[in-house]
């Protein structure tokens, strides 16, 4: 053992030397001497299509200049004058299409391009005339993204899917009207659908605190309305064949690309790559790669999260993958993958790209997945994060559930009545909830917590009937909290609930400090 006397242990302080003490250096500390400033420096973001710069202050510290994403409004500079009006197959939806064509182009004064059936089929039923109708040839295809200014839909998601197919490249703006079955993406009431044209047409939004609406133009007359708009990301797939170094096709998909073992009894083996380096060899029925938008549909059944629309990233979601290590993960949007099948697989592999133009992959050929330059943009109804969680509402009864009852007797059912104890046990200090199990149910706490032993009498409860009382996470909550036998004869029966023995019917709550009764 080291002994230091109180005199040296100063000097080793840097507190100074003593007297009769040698003479030490003092600890140099930031207070002492000048000290140059700090070196500025830039932060640059760059999502190899874009380059900006990060805000970063005179002291050097990196703070965000904005978001990384941000809400998008539509303005139009000039008044559209062109419009798209398609709708999903058959003859169901005739009438309203019908209808919309009309008003677009008898009241609207627009130029209504439809697909070349319900050219024909609007011709011979003379359901819609006018000079201001046209329909294009199929080599005229790729002109339309230069002439159209937005595209109805009328149907559900897959009508919008069959528009991004149409323009393959940049897509205008798309207003969609829920006239389908699901119809994640299509958050217009067909019963507004004036309404909703007029709004997307002349703008439903004051824009005046936009100050970058003045420096693009600065005409006093210029429109400074618009609406909300969600540019739902893209992936852009070439298929390269083996030997070959130019794709063979490439494809625009919104929700997700998959390659799956199709018809063949043998695993899928699959390599992933990014930026050429092995990240994991893919031994499933499949892996897919979605978009934010496709979390929701192929992606979320295979047990992918759901991601909001405006987040910048892409899902890897394995289909049945025969490990119990292999998760889905969520990658950032600046990542090139190659999914290639080794030249030494078993089998081939299937790729279909949005549930369309499935194709065979050999032995060395590979899918190179990056994000598109082209989104999809959709009109809002109000805002793209009120749309979606409506749309999860609507479509999956997202969150829903039978509400919790509240204790009858304690609490006037507005509220937390109070914590007892320190996250213990409801009634005391750390044993379960005074209640008990009756033979069809068991009591909880209105946050979940331990529980007691199972079927038998613990500290604080008696379980009826080999049940077990469940220990409150943070004291007893009155007013939504969660079941209790006590006065719930509806949930648990006409059985009687025992507490230490004693009815548990309109029994008060003990007095604080009593660990269970």
């Amino acid at each position: 053992m080291r002994v230091v006397s109180q005199e040296a242990a100063a000097l080793e302080d840097g507190q100074g030397a003593t007297e009769s003490g040698p003479s030490l250096e003092r600890r140099r500390s930031l207070s002492g001497g000048a000290w140059p400033p700090k070196s500025s420096l830039y932060l640059f973001r760059t999502d190899g299509m874009s380059c900006s710069r990060e805000l970063v202050t005179g002291n050097g510290r990196i703070t965000f200049a904005h978001p990384t994403t941000q809400q998008q409004l539509l303005v139009w500079r000039d008044r559209p004058r062109t419009v798209m009006v398609i709708k999903k197959l058959g003859r169901e939806l005739n009438a309203q299409f019908f209808e919309v064509v009309r008003y677009l182009g008898e009241t609207e004064g627009m130029r209504v391009i439809v697909e070349p059936a319900m050219y024909d089929e609007a011709r011979a039923s003379r359901q819609v005339e006018g000079p201001w109708l046209h329909t294009f040839e199929q080599a005229e295809r790729e002109r339309l993204g230069d002439l159209v200014d937005f595209v109805v839909c009328l149907g559900g998601d897959g009508v919008i899917l069959h528009a991004g197919a149409l323009f393959r490249r940049a897509l205008p703006p798309v207003l969609s009207f829920h006239l389908g079955s699901m119809g994640f993406m299509t958050n217009h009431s067909f019963d507004e659908y004036k309404r909703d044209l007029r709004n997307l047409i002349y703008g439903c939004q004051n824009l005046d605190t936009c100050g970058s609406l003045d420096s693009l133009d600065g005409s006093a007359s210029a429109n400074k309305l618009g609406v909300m708009v969600t540019l739902r990301m893209r992936l852009e797939c070439s298929v390269l064949r083996r030997g070959q170094t130019e794709p063979d096709q490439v494809y625009q998909v919104l929700n997700e690309v998959v390659v799956d073992r199709g018809s063949s009894s043998f695993l899928t083996n699959i390599e992933c790559y990014i930026s050429g380096r092995l990240i994991t060899r893919v031994q499933a029925d499949g892996i897919m790669l979605a978009t934010p938008t496709g979390s929701t549909a192929y992606s979320v059944a295979a047990g992918g999260s759901m991601v909001h629309p405006n987040v910048p990233a892409m899902l890897l979601t394995p289909v049945c993958p025969h490990s119990l290590n292999f998760r889905p993960i969520v990658l950032p949007d600046y990542i090139e993958l190659e999914l290639r099948v080794p030249r030494n697989a078993r089998s081939g592999a299937w790729v279909c790209f949005d549930g369309k133009a499935r194709q065979e992959l050999f032995r060395g050929d590979a899918v190179i997945i990056k994000m598109s330059e082209h989104p999809v943009p959709t009109i809002n109804k109000t805002d793209l994060t009120a749309d979606w969680f409506e749309s999860l509402e609507r479509c999956f009864r997202w969150s829903e559930r039978s509400e919790q009852k509240p204790l009858e007797g304690y609490g006037d059912g507005e509220g937390e009545e109070g914590e007892e104890g320190d996250g213990g046990a409801a009634w005391g200090g750390g044993g379960a909830e005074a209640g008990a199990e009756s033979s069809s149910g068991y009591s909880s706490s209105s946050d979940g917590g331990a529980s007691s032993s199972d079927g038998g009498a613990s500290s604080s409860g008696v379980g009826v009937g080999g049940g077990h009382a469940a220990a409150g996470d943070g004291g007893r909550r009155g007013g939504s909290a969660g079941l209790s036998p006590a006065g719930s004869e509806d949930l648990l029966g006409p059985e009687i609930a025992y507490v230490a023995g004693r009815p548990a019917t309109g029994l008060p709550p003990p007095p604080n400090g009593l660990g269970g009764l």
